[in-house]
């Protein structure tokens, strides 16, 4: 939020030789961002003068329109004849008066302002906007002095547009929206240094009237807890905004729009109260406040026809909706040109469906942003009554004496406060009147007392007799304050952070990483010195993911978990699988320009936990027991860890040295081995075999085993999941749960023999239904103790070898601890190898 120093001055008298360093310093102590501070009268050197256009001649034969103005400066320029200049705005006419900056000035950013010849006219300075001024994004015309300006041509600009004053951008964080205002600013200024504060927010306002100012009917109380209206006849709709309005609308950011629409914006930069201004001539019948029925449309003034859900909320009469409730109004009731009778509302809503109505349809408006923080309730009636002051004194018409003022707002919780938690908690001596005095500069009502039952689970240590506690009840414009926790920090807050001692916790000692973390460092080690590149994803995905996956209808990650408050309703769901995340990556690198790539993953996957019931309600007052947290965990969805590698292109390149080489489905199941060896778990513990599991092909995955265990898969995805995603053939992945591995076994010292190796090849021809896995491990059972290593090192079919059958081609490796074996004995063993792959399988020696 953007806001003048000269605004702030209304409602606090700050210094007036105050420090912009000293300004900021303070706000930063309030735990308020400053983003700037700028001292607008440095940003513009040179002369920036009025200056009030003569006569304009339209220049043609260019892309763009443009014009030659001669502009009266005065003696400005030394000569006191006309200006020449340049321009190609098209907002101004003969008569007006605009805002000139002359040769030899300098506007913000360092654009120097000189003399040259330009569309074969010679161009002496600049006609300005606001955005060259700097004073706003608002490019579409230059700057027009209202007619009631008072300065003449010639007259120094600065204090005409503003530019004498000093302009503070403040970042507000979303637990404090009463600081979205003028109001709530000057209000922390004045606490922090201690100043009077003239709370606009306490202007008297009369209250409703036996007779509405229009017929309303609000049906949900709950998304909508307070309405007010009032409504001014007979305006004059050519009114302008006056232009100290409009100087303190564009230095926050807002453009000029009309008279009251520029109200209703002017109103809650000021106290913070969204509003809003119907044209009460284009309203048809009575007004209702309800929520939307599914698919119900509504077009919004920025022109685009919105869909709506049934939690939105709108405001109808009796065409249909006219305005999406607290987010922006529609384009058939907007005030228009023509408008002499305008309807203000200014209501309470829900900060809830508000924020979620706001990124269902990504139109986060200045009214939304305010909403969703959290707006007092208790400001309507005295917006109104601003806004209709304001519209009268420049628009002139007639108030009406009816107010409307549908008021269900619940009165705050008070909330127990120990007097000694915030010296308890932070380490700071606070006497208990210091801390009422801090609470009431907030706003709160404080009433101090002894609570008998000393069962306030903040008091462990008081004596039996009771505890001195604090009843507070929070101001109306602080929805944020509803625990003990949330009054200390205000406490500590206003008495300051720099009392607060830095005191560094004794760490407690440590046996080190479980094996668990060791685990998975080695895992993401062992895929990195693989050539993969980590990557880490949201864990949101859309309802359609499980779809574009070719996930059965039965399969168990269909059952997703759903966030209450999505950062996306496209993505409510929480993933049960990585591989849709990480695919969504690969395809947005691919869009990029790359087209070798190797991504992995560790992370959580969520399951939900069906029929466990609602979480207990904890509070932030005290630890929750062990049963408390049993009970929540409960409830937790089952969060296994789990790694995943997707990868296309090349995983060897070609070049001068020759052809490279594609990833294929070898390489996930590959990756998985990595991942189990890694794992350091043994070989003869691991099985690799043929499956089917979406969304891999049928023909080409594998899934992995640890014990006989189901663990993950991997392989080449289906053809029709590419095609969905928009992916490239013949990528392929892999997923493995690492919380099902077991734990690694502890590994005996290798027995490392001195003796040279026997190297024995052994191809075997076999059913091409029987595993390759199992295969070997047949061979390792029957050659014996002799055995030291046993590699597959091809796979082949043919014609000859006939339909159904492959070659599988196997490096057997035999050695003794304490001898040289003979061939005899290497041979003996091999064939005890082959016997035993022959009982088992059938298996024959290739060309025997």
């Amino acid at each position: 939020m953007r806001v003048s120093v000269s605004w702030l001055r209304e409602y606090l008298d700050l210094p007036a030789d105050l420090p912009a360093a000293d300004l900021e310093q303070v706000l930063v102590d309030l735990g308020i961002e400053v983003e700037s501070i700028v001292d607008l009268r440095s940003t513009v050197t040179g002369a920036l003068v009025v200056g009030e256009v003569l006569d304009i001649e339209e220049l043609t034969g260019f892309k763009k329109p443009i014009r030659f103005c001669r502009v009266d400066v005065g003696a400005a320029n030394g000569t006191g004849e006309p200006q020449e200049i340049v321009c190609g705005a098209r907002n101004f006419a003969p008569g007006d008066r605009v805002v000139v900056i002359l040769p030899g000035g300098v506007l913000p950013g360092g654009f120097a302002i000189g003399a040259r010849k330009t569309y074969g006219r010679n161009s002496h300075g600049m006609i300005c906007s606001a955005k060259e001024l700097g004073l706003g994004d608002d490019h579409s015309g230059i700057i027009v002095l209202p007619e009631d300006t008072p300065a003449k041509p010639g007259d120094d600009a600065r204090p005409v547009v503003g530019l004498d004053d000093v302009v503070v951008e403040v970042e507000i964080t979303p637990d404090r929206g009463y600081a979205l205002s003028v109001r709530g600013i000057a209000r922390e200024l004045a606490h922090a240094l201690g100043v009077p504060f003239r709370d606009p927010g306490l202007a008297p306002a009369p209250g409703a009237t036996a007779e509405p100012a229009y017929p309303v009917e609000v049906r949900d109380t709950v998304g909508c807890d307070r309405f007010a209206a009032r409504m001014v006849r007979g305006i004059d709709p050519t009114a302008q905004t006056p232009g100290w309005m409009r100087q303190r609308l564009t230095v926050a950011g807002v453009r000029s729009i009309s008279l009251p629409v520029d109200i209703t914006n002017y109103v809650m930069l000021e106290l913070g109260q969204p509003m809003h201004a119907f044209d009460a001539a284009r309203i048809t019948g009575p007004l209702v406040v309800r929520r939307a029925a599914a698919g119900e449309k509504v077009t919004t003034l920025d022109g685009v026809a919105r869909t709506l859900t049934a939690e939105d909320m709108v405001i109808c009469d009796d065409t249909g909706p006219v305005s999406l409730a607290a987010v922006m109004g529609g384009e058939t009731s907007e005030v228009v040109a023509s408008t002499t009778d305008v309807l203000f509302e200014a209501a309470h809503w829900d900060p809830v469906m508000v924020g979620r109505t706001a990124r269902r349809h990504k139109l986060f408006s200045e009214a939304a942003k305010r909403w969703e923080r959290g707006v007092d309730p208790a400001l309507p009636l005295v917006a109104i009554e601003r806004a209709v002051g304001l519209l009268t004194a420049h628009a002139g018409g007639t108030a009406g004496a009816e107010i409307l003022d549908l008021d269900h707002v619940r009165p705050r919780t008070p909330v127990t406060l120990p007097v000694d938690l915030p010296g308890r908690r932070v380490g700071v001596a606070y006497s208990p009147e210091r801390v009422v005095s801090l609470l009431e500069q907030v706003g709160c009502h404080v009433t101090r007392g002894v609570d008998r039952l000393g069962e306030d689970p903040g008091t462990a240590g008081v004596p039996a007799g009771g505890a001195d506690v604090l009843t507070v009840v929070p101001p109306s414009w602080r929805p944020d304050l509803t625990d003990p926790a949330d009054l200390v920090e205000e406490v500590v807050r206003l008495d300051g952070y720099d009392r607060v001692p830095s005191v560094l916790p004794t760490a407690p000692p440590g046996r080190g990483l479980t094996w668990q973390q060791r685990r998975r460092r080695a895992v993401a080690r062992s895929l990195a010195e693989r050539g993969y590149v980590e990557v880490l994803a949201h864990p949101f995905v859309a309802g359609s993911l499980a779809d574009l996956l070719g996930l059965p209808a039965d399969d168990p990650r269909r059952a997703a978990v759903r966030v209450a408050n999505p950062l996306s309703e496209e993505e409510p769901l929480l993933r049960t699988t990585l591989l849709g995340p990480l695919l969504g990556i690969l395809k947005r690198n691919l869009g990029r320009g790359h087209r070798d790539l190797a991504l992995y993953e560790i992370g959580a996957v969520f399951h939900p936990r069906p029929g466990v019931g609602a979480p207990p309600a904890m509070g932030v007052d005290r630890r929750p027991t062990d049963a408390e947290f049993a009970a929540a965990d409960a409830v937790v969805p089952d969060q296994p860890r789990h790694v995943a590698v997707v990868l296309t292109g090349d995983v060897e390149p070609a070049g001068w040295w020759g052809a490279g080489r594609p990833a294929g489905w070898a390489d996930a199941v590959e990756a998985g081995r990595a991942v189990l060896a890694a794992a350091d778990l043994p070989a003869d513990r691991v099985e690799v075999r043929a499956a089917e599991h979406a969304p891999w092909h049928p023909g080409r995955c594998a899934e992995l085993l640890v014990d006989g265990v189901v663990v993950g898969h991997a392989g080449e995805l289906h053809p029709a999941v590419l095609a969905a995603l928009e992916l490239p053939k013949r990528t392929s992945a892999m997923e493995l749960d690492l919380d099902a591995l077991p734990a690694a076994p502890v590994a005996p010292a290798p027995t490392i023999s001195g003796f040279p190796p026997a190297l024995i090849d052994v191809a075997l021809v076999v059913d091409e239904r029987v595993p390759a896995a199992q295969v070997q491990q047949a061979l390792v059972e029957g050659a014996g103790e002799l055995l030291e290593g046993v590699r597959l090192f091809d796979v082949y079919a043919s014609e000859q070898l006939g339909a159904g059958r492959r070659s599988l081609a196997y490096k057997l490796t035999f050695r003794a601890p304490d001898r040289t074996l003979t061939v005899e004995e290497a041979v003996a063993a091999r064939d005890a190898a082959v016997a035993r792959a022959a009982e088992r399988f059938g298996a024959t020696l290739r060309g025997a």
